[in-house]
């Protein structure tokens, strides 16, 4: 059974934008943080930007002023807006809720390519 399906990723030119979607299914409840984390080839999974019900934020380094994380009102959907988009940002990324437990939800993965 998926319980969280992702969409959004593509190719895309450097200093373009990409909006990422992840929505979990109604059988998650719970939930109280949601993030992105990508997989770079050769690299380990890191933490993009995470999002709390209460509607904290957090952000890698190399990320902020470009990423925004997002959610709806019901906390079961977690967006990803990826603007001025480098070469570096090339990675597959993941989407992950977190529920009591605790226990953790991962998607599929979608793939984001930065390239010329």
């Amino acid at each position: 059974q998926v319980q969280l399906v992702e969409s959004g990723g593509g190719l895309v030119q450097p200093g373009g934008s990409l909006r990422l979607s992840c929505a979990a299914s109604k059988s998650i409840t719970g939930i109280y943080v949601m993030a992105w984390y990508r997989q770079a080839p050769g690299k380990q999974r890191e933490l993009v930007a995470s999002i709390y019900s209460g509607g904290n934020t957090n952000y890698a380094d190399d990320v902020k002023g470009r990423f925004t994380i997002s959610r709806n009102s019901a906390f079961n959907a977690v967006y990803l807006l990826m603007n001025s988009l480098k070469p570096e940002d090339t990675a597959i990324y993941y989407c992950k809720a977190v529920r009591p437990g605790p226990v953790d939800y991962w998607g599929q993965g979608t793939q984001v390519t930065v390239s010329s």
